[in-house]
């Protein structure tokens, strides 16, 4: 999963490289019975690129709640870096992404750290995502980052959701692709 840092760039995933991707897994509204929403990432193979696509099926209830989202475990210590770039383009209905970590190995009944990002579309960009940028949340609500600091030296978690709310208020519903070569740490 990780690979060798090189100066000021360590390669969390890349996925010209990988060649599978069953350490990812979809995490979306449907573990809750009025959920509707797909997520799948899967690795697109030709004979000139590989990359990974997080296809989302975003299935909001009445209310706009719902999300469409994969991740995986990992153990990356990121304290020496400033930003996660990720290289990608978009395609489809919605262009506004949240990646999510967690740390410590904690799971569902605890804190989530996130932050919003955009992705051009149909041409590939490298999005910094500023690793003081993202914010602790529980169950969708803010929490005070004084309190719930992100150890950035214990990422046992990763993710990618598509969903609506006061985050991404501009979120459809629909199908939208994100393709993706790399994550990386920068510093």
């Amino acid at each position: 999963m990780v690979g060798p840092a090189s100066g000021s760039v360590q390669t969390l995933f890349d996925f010209t490289r990988l060649d599978q991707l069953n350490d990812w897994t979809e995490q979306s509204d449907t573990a809750k019975p009025s959920g509707m929403s797909k997520a799948v990432l899967a690795l697109q193979k030709s004979q000139l690129f590989q990359r990974a696509i997080f296809f989302s099926l975003f299935v909001p209830k009445a209310s706009g709640a719902g999300f469409a989202a994969i991740r995986t475990e990992t153990n990356f210590d990121l304290r020496e870096y400033h930003y996660i770039a990720i290289k990608c383009r978009g395609q489809g209905v919605n262009f506004k992404y949240k990646m999510v970590l967690r740390h410590k190995g904690l799971g569902r009944d605890s804190a989530v750290y996130g932050q919003v990002f955009t992705v051009a579309e149909n041409e590939f960009a490298t999005v910094k995502l500023p690793l003081g940028d993202f914010k602790p949340y529980y169950r969708g609500l803010p929490l005070p980052l004084e309190t719930h600091p992100l150890d950035l030296s214990a990422i046992t978690n990763m993710g990618i959701k598509v969903d609506n709310g006061p985050y991404l208020p501009d979120n459809q519903p629909g199908v939208s692709a994100l393709e993706i070569d790399w994550i990386k740490a920068v510093k």
